[in-house]
């Protein structure tokens, strides 16, 4: 089941379930607009040269929700959208399988273009959504920021796993301390470290 937002011709979600592309461009079509953009964020089986298992997503979902709201009715006013629509799937996400889909719609292809491409950079730098990347094996998981190189910690099998597992809260792992005016998902810091601090 979705946890979604809609205003003035955004609509942004979070749900566990799989996504439906098809369901998204609908949700953005309208007879004023002459293109459709849609990107797909898929689990790739590699990171860094080792394989990955799967990844599982988690949220601080009332933040995100807000986070994504305010992502997308920017980038609807500064390109002159018709419409956008953006949801990100929490949980397991196999590999091959979608974890965020992005519907643009305006009057001109080259503003979709840009639109979908900047509401994803901003929705990678700002919502509140931890991905860990499970390598399955001896390997076990890190947890990380949703972006591309971001720093992660590493989570080492079951027993490993429950003793470092950063604590959580009751929309997942909280990652990092709070610092003044620190933007996005912050940086990552190991959760050993924040036990000593706090």
């Amino acid at each position: 089941m979705a946890k979604e937002l809609e205003d003035d011709g955004c609509y942004i979600a979070l749900t566990d379930d799989l996504l439906d592309a098809k369901s998204m461009m609908d949700r953005v079509r309208s007879p004023k607009a002459g293109a459709i953009v849609l990107f797909a964020g898929t689990t790739r089986d590699n990171f860094g040269g080792k394989p990955v298992k799967e990844l599982q997503y988690t949220s601080y979902e009332p933040r995100a929700l807000q986070t994504m709201l305010k992502i997308c009715k920017e980038v609807k006013e500064k390109h002159s959208l018709t419409s956008i629509a953006m949801i990100h799937r929490l949980g397991v996400v196999p590999i091959g399988e979608e974890s965020i889909l992005i519907a643009v719609s305006s009057p001109h292809r080259q503003a979709a273009w840009k639109a979908g491409e900047e509401a994803l950079e901003e929705c990678k730098e700002k919502v509140e959504v931890w991905k860990k990347e499970e390598f399955g094996g001896d390997e076990g998981g890190v947890w990380r920021a949703n972006r591309d190189g971001a720093a992660g910690v590493r989570i080492d099998g079951e027993q490993k796993a429950s003793e470092d597992k950063p604590k959580s809260g009751p929309h997942g792992p909280i990652l990092r301390p709070g610092r003044p005016g620190e933007r996005g998902h912050g940086p990552v810091v190991h959760p050993n470290k924040l036990l000593k601090t706090q």
